[in-house]
């Protein structure tokens, strides 16, 4: 299983697809078609635990640099530092950017498993916007605005190839604990 798993990541990163044929994984792993079978139900499957092990990574990686900061908004800095990072590690970026580019198509054709996705990495920040006084269903949609524009600024990176300037994710950092902060003192 991990064999084609990493031979189907191979092939995403060298071509920029994130739906390579059957034909394609079949040829780079050596294996028959039976074989693969044996293992996944479907491409489909296959695609989904991608999906899945890529933000399972992601969320042990932020859940390990958040761990290194003891202040709530220090824990967000290293979360948000943490997402934009990908585009500055070449082969994370190389995995990366097909998802983007078909997430529309992902998110329309497995949206359960795509909002279990988002949930993860989301929920991450829950702790520490609560730790800086905003309530249960507050802090969740503060955690889910800066999932969506650290995500959004990591897709804009990952698209224009480049890594986020120290500068850049300084300014997102302050963005969003100011407006977490801010929110708080007007509730």
């Amino acid at each position: 299983m991990q064999r084609i798993a990493d031979a189907t990541f191979t092939l995403i990163g060298r071509t920029g697809r994130v739906d390579p044929t059957l034909r394609d994984i079949l040829r780079e792993t050596g294996l028959s078609t039976q074989a693969f079978y044996r293992y996944f139900r479907s491409k489909d499957e296959l695609l989904l635990l991608l999906l899945d092990d890529g933000r399972r990574r992601l969320v042990g990686y932020l859940e390990h640099r958040m761990a290194r900061a003891s202040k709530p908004a220090d824990q967000i800095r290293e979360w948000i530092a943490g997402v934009l990072a990908q585009a500055g590690d070449p082969q994370a970026a190389s995995r990366t950017l097909p998802f983007f580019i078909n997430e529309d198509r992902l998110a329309e054709a497995f949206p359960d498993e795509q909002r279990a996705s988002v949930e993860l990495l989301v929920n991450l920040l829950v702790a520490p916007i609560t730790k800086m006084g905003r309530d249960g269903p507050t802090a969740k949609a503060d955690a889910t605005a800066v999932y969506r524009l650290s995500f959004a600024t990591l897709k804009a990176l990952l698209i224009d190839g480049r890594t986020a300037k120290p500068a850049e994710v300084a300014h997102l950092v302050a963005f969003a604990v100011g407006g977490i902060e801010r929110g708080r003192e007007r509730s």
